[in-house]
């Protein structure tokens, strides 16, 4: 069929068209139109017409003869040539009626179907769109978390959280590390037991964070709950139960307020020290009170998490800045036998190493840095926070949460702890900047980053302290006001900065509470609260608490023998 031809159904439509109109009345026949209105006229005759009509042929414009025709034949050939036009007109109109219907069933505008044509399939119309609703049991949306809309969440990105995840986790507790390793081994080969210890426990307190998380995400999107921002109470009662949720609270807030306190008597000592020398008649007093009212009062006063990411930034360069140091001093042999930075440290403290290689890691003396890092990782007790408050809140983007801040973190605590055991030995001090000699600018400009990160460090915990006072005080998340949270930042820090400066050694206490609320909120809570909504994990949950447990006994026994 050549393209230029209308289809099948177009002809039969403009046949049908020009039959209706021949079979008018004065037209017999489609082919003789014109027939019946010319009679049996000659063409000398049209020609006559056509004269009359102001045609070429009468130049002179002379009278017509009358043998040639009278009035009579004007009206008659007038008549003819009236006729002529109207029929050429229509059969004008019918091809451009003709045309336009056959470009438009062409472009597929216009579908004329006669006779038995067959008639073409309707297409049906699409589905709508399936809206997955959350599912029904705690067990199926884990299984099935990228199909769930996210509950509500909060404003704070991806690398926000991770800033503010590093930052709650890489604080002044690292320098202790390098000790940890020298309580096993004494040569440089006792490092890759202690990167390998140091990345397990990581992992594994990852994986109680996440836990924790993922039981929020489950009480939250759970509609008989109506809870879209859980508390880490909150997250116990939906998973264990009411009468119970008391003792992660207790917990969390003793945890918090311990270490919060620790903060204060540490920023006191160091930030004294450091302003002694510009003011004089400093006292630590003065430098603690100074301190809590110009910077840890407006960090603390800042209400969620990403307003602190800019702050958490600085204080995880400034603890960068101190590995980089170490790392310096190490590949540049500055504390090798003969220098002078060597000479202006006490003997006690210079670098001493031994036989006692990576098959040390055997003997009990491991179990000390196993301890240590049982609490290194500690920054549980802010996880509902972290998912609350993450935009998009998914389980997928939560657990990238995770893993980019436990990541980094578990670069950095081995990169420290390594550096400077590789430096010191078996004399690491358990706060490392010490082995270092007072004179030494870049360790000096290392021990105000310190200072610097664990300010910065403060608000975070901090913040996991006045959640669990308000938790204990049964204020949900979603009904607390700005009243609630400025009201109770200013009596805690009070408290705090009082006790700070009377106590001047808490060590034995923090090590008691590491020992036994660090594990429980790193290890413990989370398998049992995760176990209870997602019985498949029942056997890595059993595992998670069996080994909160040892560590909780170890961390005890070596707390009481250090007394």
């Amino acid at each position: 069929q050549n393209h230029h031809e209308p289809p099948p159904d177009m002809r039969s439509f403009t046949a049908l068209l020009l039959l209706g109109l021949c079979s008018s009345p004065g037209v017999e026949s489609h082919g003789l139109f014109v027939k019946k209105a010319t009679g049996n006229k000659t063409p000398q005759d049209l020609g006559r017409f056509l004269q009359l009509r102001g045609g070429a042929s009468n130049k002179g414009n002379q009278p017509m003869s009358p043998s040639r025709g009278g009035a009579s034949d004007a009206n008659e050939e007038s008549g003819l040539f009236e006729n002529i036009v109207q029929k050429s007109m229509i059969v004008l109109g019918v091809f451009a009626v003709q045309q336009t219907l056959t470009r438009m069933a062409e472009s597929g505008q216009l579908k004329l179907h006669f006779g038995g044509s067959k008639q073409p399939q309707k297409t049906p119309p699409p589905p709508p769109p399936r809206v997955t609703a959350p599912p029904s049991t705690p067990r199926a949306f884990l299984e099935a978390p990228k199909k769930v809309a996210p509950s509500s969440g909060g404003t704070a990105s991806i690398p926000e959280h991770v800033f503010n995840m590093v930052k709650g986790i890489v604080g002044v507790g690292v320098l202790s590390l390098p000790a940890g390793i020298a309580a096993f081994g004494s040569a440089p080969s006792a490092i890759l037991p202690a990167v390998t210890i140091v990345t397990i426990i990581g992992i594994l307190s990852a994986i109680g964070f996440s836990w924790t998380g993922q039981v929020c995400a489950v009480l939250a999107q759970d509609k008989k709950a109506k809870t879209p921002t859980p508390s880490y109470r909150q997250a116990w009662s939906y998973s264990i139960s009411e009468k119970s949720s008391w003792i992660p609270s207790v917990s969390t807030t003793s945890m918090t307020f311990i270490a919060c306190l620790c903060f204060s008597m540490v920023l006191a000592d160091s930030l004294t020290e450091l302003v002694k020398p510009l003011v004089a008649g400093a006292g630590r007093t003065n430098v603690l009170w100074g301190t809590t009212a110009l910077v840890l009062l407006p960090l603390c006063w800042m209400k969620d998490l990403k307003s602190l990411a800019p702050f958490s930034l600085l204080g995880v360069a400034g603890m960068m800045y101190t590995g980089l140091a170490m790392a310096g001093r190490y590949f540049g042999g500055s504390y090798s036998t003969g220098s002078e930075l060597l000479e202006k440290i006490p003997e006690t403290l210079q670098p001493a190493f031994g036989t006692e290689g990576w098959q040390a890691v055997f003997k009990p003396g491991s179990i000390i840095l196993v301890s240590m890092l049982s609490t290194a990782y500690m920054c549980h007790y802010n996880a509902p926070k972290f998912y609350n408050e993450l935009k998009d809140n998914t389980i997928p983007r939560f657990n990238t949460v995770v893993a980019g801040g436990f990541g980094l973190s578990i670069l950095m605590t081995a990169f420290i702890a390594c550096v400077g055991f590789a430096t010191f030995g078996s004399n690491s001090n358990g706060f490392v900047l010490n082995n270092y000699a007072p004179t030494d600018f870049w360790m000096s400009l290392s021990r105000v980053a310190v200072a610097l990160s664990l300010t910065f460090s403060y608000p975070l915990c901090f913040q996991g302290l006045r959640e669990g006072v308000l938790d204990l005080l049964q204020i949900p998340p979603e009904t607390r006001k700005d009243s609630h949270l400025d009201s109770a930042t200013i009596v805690l820090l009070m408290c705090l900065t009082l006790m700070a400066t009377v106590l001047k050694d808490v060590s034995i206490v923090l090590a008691l509470t590491g020992a036994t609320l660090g594990n429980l909120l790193c290890y413990i809570f989370p398998a049992i609260m995760y176990g209870r909504v997602n019985p498949k994990v029942k056997i890595p949950a059993i595992f998670m608490c069996s080994l909160g447990l040892v560590l909780g006994i170890i961390g005890v026994k070596l707390a009481l023998e250090a007394m």
